[in-house]
This record gives structure tokens, sequence and C-alpha cells, in this order.
């Protein structure tokens, strides 16, 4: 009989949640923290903190006059526990983004070398910024990339510099409307921190860039900014990572994403969400697609109590296509509200949503998906499939599709499955000596797969480690 020290590991006995729930506590004098709540003074004084140029302090307060106005949605998961008067909308360490992972705060250092951040950089990646909190504390860009051309700068930066700050205003909040839903006008109000990328015309960048955020402070906000431009006939992938410890009070997360992809330009954007289930999570993603453009999105839902998350494509340019690919897991006290939404304005545009739900010990897992076809969208193509898989009586998994077709020439078509795992499989994987809790986590790992295969390899082996962890105690 071998040991135990040679015996296989299971990921579902062995993965230490303490990669994502260590947390640092804010020592005196290393940190800002605004005061909890949302006022004028409030929003005044984190301009005051970024030092805005006139017109984004004009912007912020007409963005807290329209969060006033507005009520939350009442057709989604609960959120009456989310009190913004109990939240701080800004933290931030007391340190400047560096360019060297040696200058960071050792604490801060040491969050994302756990996180394996910069390994991955050094490995894969041609580009980094590292947030923690409300502010980038790092950020740096591979010198070749720099050379052809590309842009990738934290926000604040880009907002400010001479060559780039008209193009910053001309895009910021146009594709997301602080009108659009009153947390849009809540993050057009307190945002702070994310990424700016522009892609010149004909650039194929041959690795990816990547933005990580996270969450350490407790009871706070984060409410990031990403705006990425990719100029006509250009390629890129941008990755996005998120997490936090998990608190006995609320944390919110309510940043924003604007992607604009040119003529016959490119975009892969590849997110993997890992909130704590304190957190509430109201993200909106936008992108709008001209003639010829693509959008490809690569979504993983995990973590957070409540999640509502539906990424925007606009098609408003002839052939323009646009790729949804996504997977949910809900677990014990989770309500994940999720999809993507499909906006089809100019001829033989495409679209396809291919999505994964798995709920388990009471999780709730929505699927919610619109599909607009317009009439001057004649010629186009739209496929809508979604699955999902529950793994016990309690749970529950509901979709809710919307379909509007404004001409008869267009192909659409939609599937979707509900069902529960197998107990002729797990019986036949447990003949083979396989354990029955693993058995589980393998199927759901198999049924997670087409998704798993689209992300970065790093991002894809974390989310098979965070389905089979998950799986514990499912039995």
């Amino acid at each position: 009989m071998s040991s135990p020290e040679a015996q296989e590991k299971t990921a579902v006995g062995d993965i230490d949640r303490s990669m994502y729930d260590f947390r640092y506590e804010e020592k005196e004098g290393e940190f800002f923290r605004i005061s909890k709540g949302l006022t004028p003074d409030i929003v005044k004084k984190i301009s005051d903190e970024k030092d805005d140029p006139p017109w984004m302090r004009e912007f912020r307060q007409k963005c807290l006059g329209i969060y006033n106005d507005l009520h939350v949605t009442d057709w989604g998961p609960d959120i009456s526990g989310l009190h913004i008067e109990d939240i701080a909308t800004y933290v931030r360490p007391n340190t400047k983004m560096q360019g060297s992972w040696k200058d960071v705060p050792q604490d801060i250092k040491d969050t994302f070398e756990k996180l394996g951040i910069p390994e991955a950089e050094r490995k894969s990646l041609a580009g980094v910024g590292a947030q923690y909190d409300s502010e980038l504390v790092y950020h740096n860009v591979r010198d070749e990339v720099a050379k052809e051309g590309v842009v990738y700068t934290d926000f604040e930066s880009a907002l400010k510099s001479p060559e780039y700050a008209d193009m910053v205003r001309t895009h910021f909040m146009k594709l997301v409307k602080p009108t659009d839903h009153k947390f849009a006008a809540l993050h057009g109000a307190v945002w702070s921190g994310g990424s700016f990328v522009y892609v010149p015309k004909g650039v194929h960048l041959s690795f990816p860039l990547q933005s990580y955020f996270r969450l350490n402070a407790k009871g706070a906000g984060q409410f990031e900014h990403t705006l990425i431009i990719v100029d006509e006939g250009a390629d890129l992938h941008f990755i996005e990572g998120c997490s936090a410890p998990k608190y006995n009070v609320a944390n919110l997360h309510a940043g924003c994403v604007e992607l604009y992809v040119a003529k016959g330009a490119h975009l892969r954007y590849s997110t993997i969400e890992n909130w704590s289930k304190n957190m509430y999570n109201l993200n909106t993603k936008r992108a709008r697609v001209e003639e010829g453009g693509t959008i490809e999105w690569v979504s993983g839902s995990f973590g957070s109590h409540i999640s509502y998350l539906y990424p925007e494509s606009d098609l408003v340019g002839r052939g323009a296509r646009a790729e949804f690919t996504g997977v949910t897991f809900a677990g014990n006290g989770q309500n994940l509200d999720t999809g993507a939404k499909m906006v089809h304005l100019a001829p033989n545009t495409s679209s396809v949503i291919t999505t994964k739900s798995i709920s388990k010990g009471g999780g709730i897992s929505t699927y919610r998906s619109a599909v607009y076809i317009d009439k001057k969208a004649e010629g186009s193509k739209a496929s809508v499939s979604c699955q999902s898989l529950m793994l016990d009586s309690q749970s529950r998994s509901d979709t809710v599709p919307a379909m509007q077709v404004m001409t008869d020439k267009a192909d659409v078509g939609h599937e979707a499955k509900i069902g529960r795992i197998s107990n002729e499989a797990v019986y036949y994987l447990m003949s083979r000596g396989i354990s029955e809790e693993e058995a589980r986590a393998m199927i759901v790992s198999g049924f997670a797969n087409p998704v798993s295969k689209e992300l970065p390899l790093e991002y894809a082996v974390e989310m098979n480690n965070l389905i089979r962890l998950e799986m514990k105690g499912t039995m």
C-alpha cells in the first residue's frame, strides 16, 4: 500500500481557500479611507484626492444627482442588504503606483505574490496592472509592446496626459451612460482606478495584457473603470482577474468596462471573478463593434453574494461579430444573475451566446439574456445556448431569455437545458475506484470544460480548481 504522501492528492481536499481569503489589516497611517456614505462633500473629496480636471469634477456631481433620482431595479435578486451609507467608496494605500515589484509595499506585494500575478507576468503577459482597493499600486508594460505604439496605463494617467486626455473624455461613459441604471450613476460619481488601453491600427499583440483587481478593505467599494480602444485591423487579448477576502459585512463592486472595437479589429476579453461571498457585484460591461470587427467575451463568475452581470455587445457595423462564452457557479448563500445582451444594428451581423451555470448547496443561478435584431440588420444571425446543472434538490436554476427580432430576414435560434448529475455516471466512475466526491467533481469540471478551454492556461486551471473545491460537501 502506498504512503499518504505518494497517493495522488485530490483538489477537493487539498486546495487552500486562504489563497483568496487571506487579508492584511489596514494599519493606521498606511491607508487613506474616506468617510462612509455618499454625499456631495464625499464626491468632492474624491475629486480633491485625485486632482480631477474641472470637467470630471462636474461629471461626478452630475452622476450623483442621477444616482439619487434613480430607483433600484425590482426584477433581479434582492439587494436590500446593501446600504450605501455603510460603504466607504474610496480607500487607498499611502503609496504611489510603482513600475517595479520591489518598490511595492511588502503587505501589498505579498498579496499579489500569493495570487501569482508576478509569476504570470514573467511567463506570458505583455503588460500587467495591479489594483489594490481604489488605486493601482503597480503597472508595467514590455518595452517591445510600447515601441509598437500600444498604450497601456492606469486610467488616471491617461485622463491627465496631454496625449490621451481628449481621447478619454471623448469615450468615457459614452457606451455605459450614467442614466442606464442606478449603479452606473454611482460608478460615474465615485469611480477610481482601472486601465486605459489603446492599440494602434494594424498592431497584433502576441501576448495578453492583464489587470488584476483586489479589494482588501472591509466595508468598502471598488469602482474601477476600464477603457479599451482597439483601432482598425488591430488585435488584442485582455485578461481581467478579481478577488477579495471574506468579511462579515457587505462589500460592493460596481466597476465599468467600455470596449471600442474598430473596423476589422479583434478583441478577446477574458474575466475570472472570484469575489468573496459578502460581495455585491453590480458590474457593467459594454462593447461597440464596427464593420467586420469581432468581440469575444470569456467569463467565469464564481464569487459574490449577489451578482448582476450582463456584458452587452452593440454590433453597429456591417458584418460585426460577437461571441459570449460564460460559466457561473452559485454555492450556498449565492444568488448569481448573469448572462449577456446582443444588439444587432447593422446587416449581416452575427452573435453567439454559450453559457453553463452550476448551482449547489441552495445556490441560485439565473441565466438572463437579451437579443435584439433591428429592422436594418437584415441577414443577421443569432444563436443562444444555455445549460444549467443543479447538484442537489435545494438549489435552483432559472432561464430568462428575451428575443426581439424586427426583421424576418434573420436567422435566430435558442436552446436551453436544465438537469442534475446522473447517478449512473457517478456509480460508473465509483466502480473504477474513484470516490463519490471526486466523481461528482469530475462530472462538473467536464460540464464546464467548453468554457475553461477558452481561458488562458492559468485561469483555466484556477477555474477548475475552484469548481472542484466548491464540490466539497455536496453529497
